[in-house]
């Protein structure tokens, strides 16, 4: 099905959060001082990730702990071309959708036009609406809401509106009927996602979120790599969380995963099924475990155990076969704020075919990525501007 001097099969990995460096503009965001991956490198004292060494990333960062050189294998820099810093935009872009408008966000909670409209129409007052983390927010309302069934509505830095329940007094099934009504509410609103997160327990002392979340995301502006290489007749998989964050357009299998390690699993799953096609993973333990709670130990350790896996993956390959490695956004946990942050991502490149080593420079937008791969296998694609003659 490839064409002439292609690759049958491309596995792209987006390690959620992983920037390395502020871009020119962050500091329209707030986000001048970024730089997560050499920001956590640095606060551990060194981070042999030799592997990604291997593969040109000792070209784009300092990594005084490495000793391994890049060998057959290319690298590079990418600036986000969208506004915003969201998971979503990112991902977009990769696929090639550029968002000219950053997803509305209420750092201070939603409207009262909002507010209402939902309880006129789900006929549940909720309790919060404000921006609080998942945990502390089931510690401040959990209660009040087992004891009056009023939901937990209340959002973050992203563009989310999240309803929390207790699945004893919301049933999961009706939690994702109110997210639907929600869902239609916030359209006009421009906001990104709405999130059901089911919770359990007895106390404000032991209620923990259940394993029942569920995102109702935007669909894609546009059509994305995806959703073209599907319609022409290739396999593409989503691994991790790529169905939410694609509205699940474009996908012809779906491995969910909970961590990176069962992200990194089910990645191995796919290349063993599939034969032509992308299969494309998101480990988000980087972002959702050790970014936004600030925990550089936690995230240095995620960053050695997928240097680890690496060479797992890699005996995988065939000379047909392309890996590509980069990043949606940054996340530093040493900088103040647990918001995302405005960076620039990786862009690593390697299969066992390639006899050289060289530098893919900086690249103006992320949908390079998504160019990239459509030139590979013949497909129509407007937006970035491929690579693939440079990987010799």
């Amino acid at each position: 099905m490839a064409h002439a001097n292609s690759f049958q099969r491309v596995v792209l990995i987006v390690l959620d959060g992983v920037g390395i460096g502020a871009l020119p503009d962050a500091s329209e965001y707030g986000d001048q001082d970024a730089a997560t991956l050499p920001h956590v490198a640095a606060a551990v004292g060194g981070l042999p990730l030799n592997n990604l060494a291997k593969l040109g990333l000792g070209e784009l960062i300092d990594l005084p702990d490495t000793i391994s050189q890049p060998k057959c294998c290319y690298w590079g820099r990418m600036a986000e071309q969208s506004e915003g810093k969201d998971s979503v935009t990112g991902h977009w872009e990769l696929a090639g959708v550029i968002q000219d408008k950053a997803f509305a966000t209420f750092p201070h909670g939603f409207p009262a036009e909002i507010i209402d409209q939902f309880a006129a129409e789900t006929g549940l007052a909720p309790l919060g609406n404000i921006a609080a983390s998942g945990t502390d927010i089931l510690r401040q309302l959990g209660e009040e809401h087992v004891r009056t069934g009023r939901p937990i509505v209340y959002t973050s830095s992203d563009s989310v509106f999240q309803i929390a329940a207790h699945e004893d007094v919301i049933p999961p099934e009706q939690l994702y009927g109110i997210c639907r009504i929600a869902e239609k509410i916030l359209l006009p609103f421009n906001v990104c996602r709405v999130i059901a997160r089911p919770f359990s327990g007895t106390s404000a002392d032991n209620f923990k979120r259940t394993s029942g979340r569920h995102d109702f995301p935007q669909k894609p502006s546009a059509p994305t790599l995806l959703q073209k290489m599907k319609k022409n007749g290739f396999a593409t998989y989503g691994v991790g969380k790529i169905n939410d964050l694609f509205a699940g357009e474009g996908l012809s299998k779906v491995l969910p995963s909970k961590n990176n390690a069962e992200g990194m699993a089910k990645t191995l799953q796919a290349l063993a099924q599939i034969k032509y096609g992308l299969v494309m993973t998101n480990l988000v333990d980087f972002d959702m475990l050790y970014g936004h709670r600030l925990d550089y130990q936690g995230f240095a350790s995620a960053l050695l155990d997928f240097d680890r896996w690496l060479p797992e993956l890699q005996q995988n390959f065939g000379d047909q076969d392309l890996l590509l490695i980069t990043a949606d956004h940054g996340c530093d946990p040493t900088t103040p704020g647990t918001d995302h942050t405005r960076e620039y991502v990786p862009l690593l490149a390697w299969s066992p075919s390639l006899r050289e080593q060289g530098s893919l420079g900086e690249r103006s937008s992320f949908a390079d990525v998504g160019a990239t791969i459509a030139e590979n296998f013949a497909i129509d694609f407007s937006t970035g501007h491929s690579f693939l003659a440079d990987l010799v």
